[in-house]
């Protein structure tokens, strides 16, 4: 071997890896946490993944003003174009494969061809409620029948922003479940992700980042669940709450989340169960419209139509 071959190769032996900073999503960016605190994430055994940050009730608030901010023009757009928008997000999910099987297969403990499979029902779920997005005023509002010379039609609209506990053990799967259904109408979320496993969740920030949403129509904060929860709850200019990770979460009451959160008349969505048996829903299972309904209104217009 050369001189010039052997510096080289010792230089490629002696190479550092480029770890990754964990950072949280908020109004399309990438910030620190605000507290400057991040904590430890591991694998289903046990070892050592990331430091992830550790979100704080500053960042909750961030995230609200961003929601908030992006609200108007989100929800203005048309339905077609928000189709199309969450098409592209699959679109950049399906071109990340391989890294989101990877962090899946870690973070759950899960073999390489489930994982493979759960990453594909994630992909597909978000494709299917991206189809729904020019279709739900037909099939949830529509013509009512009125004894009268009137048009009476009904129509669903957004309810605002959406607080968002993302699932604990469904780490890709639980997430896009239910951030999809809230956003395709015309919400705008802030989401708290899975306190054990967020790696996945992260990488799915980044693919929001490289589409066409625009910032600040999903937020994304990691930490513990238990501390950042009741802010999210109880803000003011939160309009309804999704607790469907509140069921799993350590330390975390969800019942206690629903009263901070019916202070101020938030729709709530509640774990599936009752008191303490509450669970996370099985979230391979077939979706429906449910959690669409959820966040939407319902404006009803009067209209004279003569004789």
């Amino acid at each position: 071997m050369s001189p010039t071959a052997q510096r080289t190769s010792q230089r490629a032996d002696e190479r550092l890896d480029v770890r990754k900073t964990y950072k949280l999503y908020i109004g399309g960016k990438f910030p620190r946490s605000e507290s400057g605190r991040s904590y430890e994430v591991t694998d289903s055994r046990g070892k050592f993944l990331a430091n992830a940050a550790q979100g704080s009730r500053k960042d909750a608030r961030d995230a609200v003003v961003a929601a908030r901010g992006a609200f108007a023009g989100w929800a203005g757009a048309t339905a077609y174009n928000r189709g199309q928008v969450l098409y592209r997000i699959a679109e950049v999910m399906e071109g990340r494969r391989a890294q989101f099987v990877a962090e899946v297969r870690a973070s759950e403990g899960v073999t390489e061809r489930r994982a493979e499979a759960l990453v594909s029902a994630a992909i597909d779920r978000w494709v299917w409620y991206a189809g729904w997005s020019d279709k739900i005023a037909q099939v949830l509002g529509g013509l009512n029948p009125v004894a009268g010379p009137y048009f009476d039609i009904s129509a669903p609209e957004p309810t605002g922003v959406v607080g968002i506990l993302a699932p604990q053990r469904s780490s890709l799967l639980g997430l896009v479940s239910v951030i999809a259904p809230a956003i395709v109408s015309g919400n705008t979320t802030v989401v708290l992700t899975s306190e054990l496993r967020p790696l996945p969740a992260i990488t799915f920030s980044e693919a929001l980042a490289t589409s066409d949403v625009p910032g600040g129509v999903v937020n994304l904060i990691t930490g513990r669940t238990a501390e950042v929860a009741p802010w999210i709850a109880s803000h003011r200019d939160v309009n309804a709450i999704d607790l469907a990770g509140a069921a799993e979460a350590e330390g975390v009451v969800w019942g206690d989340l629903e009263l901070a959160a019916a202070d101020n008349l938030k729709r709530v969505v509640r774990p599936a169960g009752v008191g303490a048996d509450a669970v996370e829903p099985d979230w391979t299972a077939d979706p429906d419209l449910s959690r669409i309904q959820a966040f939407l209104e319902t404006k009803t217009v009067w209209h004279p139509k003569g004789r």
